[in-house]
């Protein structure tokens, strides 16, 4: 799992926090990118026009995983990270 994180951000890919507002507010990966997950679709976009690959994260990888895979759909390149902590680890 992160060897592929760390693969993702040597492509410089953008972390996507698609945790609550409320969640986000408690703590989260300073470098990272907010968007609540039922918001995704409406930012699709917008997300596409990162022209990056994509990291989502979320409390526990769930989410995470539920973003991912819609970005997959929609034609970007985005890996889920899981846990957020997870991700800030391989930052260290």
């Amino acid at each position: 799992m992160s060897a592929e994180i760390k693969e993702y951000l040597e492509k410089e890919a953008i972390i996507l926090d698609v945790r609550t507002i409320e969640e986000w507010e408690e703590d989260h990966i300073e470098s990272a990118k907010h968007i609540i997950l039922n918001l995704i679709p409406a930012e699709i976009a917008e997300i596409k026009s990162w022209k990056k690959p994509i990291i989502t994260v979320c409390r526990s990888g769930a989410r995470s995983g539920q973003a991912a895979q819609f970005l997959n759909q929609n034609g970007i390149d985005a890996v889920n990270g899981g846990p957020w902590q997870n991700v800030a680890a391989v930052l260290e």
